[in-house]
């Protein structure tokens, strides 16, 4: 089981409804920030790579099979 806690004046505060028995070792590993674990929809976190490939064939979504694998292309 993965827990994602907050640290307050060094003290682990649980999520509601999570408990754990007096005694119960665990391994605390620090995230890198607050967006590792925030709560967002996918295309939010992916927006920020929207209009990055730029000189990408105009056909690609049609011909993608062509591009990666080198079939024939569909008309």
């Amino acid at each position: 089981m993965n827990i994602t806690a907050t640290v307050e004046n060094d003290n682990i505060r649980l999520p509601k409804g999570i408990h754990l028995p007096n005694g119960t070792r665990v391994i605390i590993e620090p995230v890198k920030s607050p967006a590792d674990v925030k709560d967002s929809d996918l295309g939010e976190r992916l927006k920020r790579f929207v209009g990055i490939a730029d000189d990408l064939p105009s056909d690609l979504a049609r011909n993608l099979d062509h591009y990666v694998h080198g079939q024939t292309k569909q008309p």
